[in-house]
């Protein structure tokens, strides 16, 4: 049986690539952090918004993220998840970083059963 955060990722892989950010931040926590790039951190749900329209606009509006292998490793209310993410975008080659990573994300639980996005970051060891 597939795990449901399978799923979750998925629609939140659609949102980027939809640059639909209203529904992409349904996914975060309100104190949510995102990994831009290794060295800077967008910290709460308006700065990570935001970081996803200048990534956006960086790949000319053409970024599609996936994910390939994952595994989840659940522990009660918290889940670690360590994923092969794959990028493409039409300007990749431009791309100071690796279009395919080693993700890893941790996700909670809240109070209606629904996971969100704690941590997001899509350079995995690779900091």
């Amino acid at each position: 049986m597939e795990h449901e955060l399978k799923e979750v990722i998925k629609k939140g892989d659609l949102a980027i690539k939809q640059e639909d950010f209203d529904t992409l931040m349904n996914y975060y926590t309100d104190d949510a952090i995102l990994v831009v790039k290794p060295g800077m951190i967008a910290r709460g749900k308006d700065e990570i918004r935001k970081a996803f329209i200048a990534i956006a606009k960086y790949f000319n509006n053409s970024i599609v993220p996936t994910q390939g292998e994952m595994i989840i490793l659940e522990a009660g209310d918290t889940a670690l998840v360590i994923s092969q993410t794959l990028l493409e975008a039409d300007n990749k080659k431009d791309s100071e970083f690796s279009m395919e990573r080693k993700a890893t994300y941790v996700f909670k639980k809240n109070a209606q059963g629904e996971w969100l996005c704690a941590i997001d970051n899509s350079y995995g060891t690779d900091l």
